[in-house]
């Protein structure tokens, strides 16, 4: 029995690959819903426990279930549970899902706290919040209500963007417009009461201490 044990571990040691990384090949998955193209024919993105962040492709073939009824593919609402059920495609990144099953449906909307529907004031420093978290990584992935960052340590981020997100470029006052992907960004952060990251500051370029 010890030598079988040994053989199932031989796989891990010669791929170099943490049983995390397997975990986004892995032929059914469980997430939430972030966004979905509107196409017969398109790729639909969801959230993992753990906040990482796995694209699908879907075509006209894919079944899409919800409360034991075909439903097409558009009808998804961001926030709803999936359960997705794909296989590999050659030459292509992502997975072809197969099937798609509604597991819980889209939370009610969150009620927007003061600080989602305060624009943000420069002139107003001390309204400036900071959180206990920082991340660094690269953006994968970016709109109006949130970016994904590829991380340095492997897997991707979802972090909420706040009304009052400041942003800093070269230690100047900037915009969301001004970011882009594949710009190597700071976030300092925190989490709501959704247990979200949400990010306060948002920083790059030339700055060596993040203000």
């Amino acid at each position: 029995m010890r030598a079988v044990g040994i053989l199932l571990l031989i796989p891990w040691a010669a791929s170099g690959q943490a049983p995390v990384q397997v975990l986004e090949n892995a032929p059914l998955v469980r997430g939430v819903l972030l966004e979905c193209d509107s196409r017969p024919t398109g790729e639909f993105s969801i959230r993992l426990a753990d906040n990482r962040v796995l694209r699908y492709h879907f075509d006209p073939k894919t079944y899409v279930e919800r409360e034991d009824r075909l439903v097409d593919i558009g009808r998804l609402v961001a926030g709803e549970k999936l359960e997705v059920l794909s296989d590999t495609m050659a030459g292509r990144p992502v997975r072809y899902a197969r099937t798609i099953h509604v597991i819980q449906p889209a939370p009610p909307p969150r009620p927007l706290t003061q600080g989602r529907l305060r624009a943000y004031d420069p002139r107003v420093e001390a309204a400036v919040r900071t959180g206990n978290l920082t991340y660094a990584g690269v953006i994968f992935h970016l709109n109006n209500e949130r970016i994904v960052l590829r991380m340095r340590e492997g897997g991707t981020l979802n972090i909420q963007l706040r009304k009052d997100t400041r942003y800093l470029a070269d230690g100047q006052i900037a915009d969301l417009s001004s970011l882009q992907p594949n710009m190597r960004v700071f976030v300092n952060a925190g989490k709501d009461l959704y247990n979200d990251v949400e990010a306060y500051q948002v920083i790059w370029g030339s700055i060596l201490t993040p203000q």
